[in-house]
């Protein structure tokens, strides 16, 4: 029995806008990826000493933003303030590298980069292209390290005063939207929600 031309279309039909459901972001995101930089530390290898130097790396150049950074700031000021400072990131990364004993190579950069689905303390940054600072030690071929360099909500994690903004105080501060937060707050809930009604189409066509 030949399968109907036109149950074919709307097969297709429905599959397209099942996917493009997936990859497109959701009202608000956009303007989300535009409000952050994201920040990506690359260790060297997994064993267990470049894992460690990683994340003293990461407090080091955490450190020296923190001095530089506010939630005062937008986010075109503080990608700014990142590109003129990157050689005095750039080195208190090496010194850090040099001070554990190590030779390797060390490259600080900033641009565009694809991240993937983060989850953050109760937040929840989606998929997507993001301005990051990456940092690269040695062959950067070990696990990653991601963060979010601005608004600071990742200083807490090096910092032993522990005097970083709340994360809701940093969002608010730098111009988040109700509907933004609550993209990174209950970032599963509404594409799931529209995945589900896909599903729910599809199964009434074709029992």
């Amino acid at each position: 029995m030949r399968f109907p031309v036109f149950l074919l279309i709307i097969s297709l039909l429905i599959l397209l806008a099942y996917t493009t459901v997936s990859v497109l972001p959701l009202s608000g995101e956009n303007e989300l990826y535009d409000k952050v930089v994201r920040l990506h530390i690359l260790a060297n290898s997994d064993s267990e000493e470049d894992q460690q130097m990683k994340l003293l790396v990461r407090d080091e150049v955490l450190r020296v933003m923190s001095n530089k950074l506010s939630c005062d700031m937008s986010r075109e000021d503080a990608e700014a303030v990142i590109v003129e400072d990157l050689d005095e990131l750039w080195s208190a990364a090496e010194e850090k590298v040099r001070e554990l004993g190590y030779d390797y190579p060390v490259r600080v950069s900033i641009g565009e980069e694809k991240y993937p689905r983060r989850e953050y303390e109760g937040l929840t940054l989606p998929a997507g292209n993001y301005t990051s600072l990456k940092v690269e030690i040695g062959e950067a071929a070990g696990q990653n390290w991601w963060c979010v360099a601005f608004p600071p909500l990742c200083l807490s994690a090096a910092n032993e005063k522990n005097n970083a903004p709340s994360n809701e105080e940093a969002l608010i501060k730098v111009g988040f939207t109700e509907e933004q937060y609550k993209i990174i707050t209950e970032n599963d809930k509404p594409r799931y929600k529209l995945k589900f009604k896909i599903i729910e189409i599809f199964e009434s066509l074709f029992g």
